[in-house]
């Protein structure tokens, strides 16, 4: 029987601190591959530099298609791909991103789950709204290990307490203390192999850039009647999807939290161009009540004197529900672009 020997990783805004720890207290003779994807924007190199930094002693590759899979090495996601496990090689894909994010975290655990089930440990860290929790719960499906950093030390603690909140997780623990528990967990025989639910794979396939349309997507979800924040197309509700999950026609999923985000930054752009249109109707109105005056229609004059006054109190109103959608401040992490917003 096969020991737990695949580890994925996944995280999001303020990861790279505790993944750092993670990395460096593991043996140079680790028995496991070690999968990472942080959403990263594209083009950026930040994240093969910190990890290198971490683990001199454990060879650390930036993940490519076609390559081997070997025990006692580290292989991370790289830009505008989705790192996929097939089999005993790596897989980039170029699906549609989940929740604006590629490479997503999702997709990697699903396909570590998929592909080798109780022989994997999960491992999410850090994140805003709840990005891999989706993932982190195809792997308890099929068998494998989850583990979650404790959201108390977390300096975005939406990921984990997602996590925690959606699934039974085994473990949750401070990132000093995950790289041993990983060293130990490794060396344990894994469990006997459970079915893959057919959605899980159908998942990774669409992550791999496999064909999706009404048909395919009737599978899985269920219409919505909401709208894809990136294409404008049909939302469906992913069945029993944990947490709350939607995909449009072209592929793009989300989880409910992100299609508020989305929705947040509409509502957001949208009142800003009514202020925009009202404040401006004001003072062509307020300049029409001037040039009354100058002509001598005092009647007129007043007319639109009354007006503006109203166009003003209804851009105050405006104005002062902008504020209100305001965003609260993000936690800030140099390596890691939160969003994880890249161009299809």
């Amino acid at each position: 029987m096969s020991n737990r020997d695949v580890i994925v990783i996944g995280g999001s805004s303020g990861a790279t601190v505790p993944l750092r720890a993670i990395l460096g207290a593991l043996p140079q003779d680790l028995p496991a591959a070690v999968f990472i994807v942080l959403h990263i924007p594209a083009r950026s190199l930040g994240l093969l530099a910190t990890v290198t930094s971490a683990v001199a002693h454990i060879p650390v590759h930036p993940a490519a298609d076609g390559m081997a899979i070997r025990p006692g090495n580290i292989y991370l996601g790289v830009p505008d791909h989705h790192l996929i496990l097939d089999g005993d090689r790596i897989k980039l894909g170029r699906g549609p991103r989940e929740n604006m994010a590629r490479p997503s975290i999702d997709p990697l655990f699903r396909s570590a789950a998929a592909q080798y089930g109780p022989r994997v440990i999960g491992v999410l860290l850090s994140g805003l709204l709840n990005d891999g929790v989706s993932g982190l719960e195809a792997i308890k499906r099929c068998g494998g290990i989850t583990l979650v950093q404790d959201p108390a030390e977390a300096i975005a603690d939406e990921m984990p307490r997602s996590a925690l909140s959606a699934m039974e997780v085994d473990l949750t623990l401070p990132a000093a203390g995950i790289g041993d528990v990983l060293s130990d967990l490794v060396r344990d025989a894994a469990g006997p192999p459970l079915p893959v639910p057919p959605e899980i794979r159908l998942e990774v396939d669409i992550a791999a850039g496999e064909r999706i349309d009404s048909d395919v997507l009737r599978r899985i979800a269920d219409p919505a009647a909401m709208s894809c924040p990136h294409c404008g197309g049909v939302l469906s509700e992913v069945r029993d999807g944990k947490p709350l999950r939607f995909r449009c026609q072209v592929g793009h999923a989300y989880t409910a939290e992100a299609v508020a985000k989305q929705q947040e930054g509409s509502i957001d752009e949208a009142l800003r161009v009514a202020l925009r249109i009202v404040e401006e109707r004001a003072e062509l109105v307020r300049r029409m009540a001037s040039d009354g005056r100058k002509a001598g229609r005092p009647a007129v004059s007043a007319l639109y004197e009354e007006r503006a006054a109203e166009y003003r109190r209804h851009a105050d109103v405006i104005r002062r529900a902008v504020l209100q959608t305001l965003p609260s401040p993000e936690p800030a992490d140099g390596d890691i672009d939160p969003g994880g917003e890249q161009e299809e």
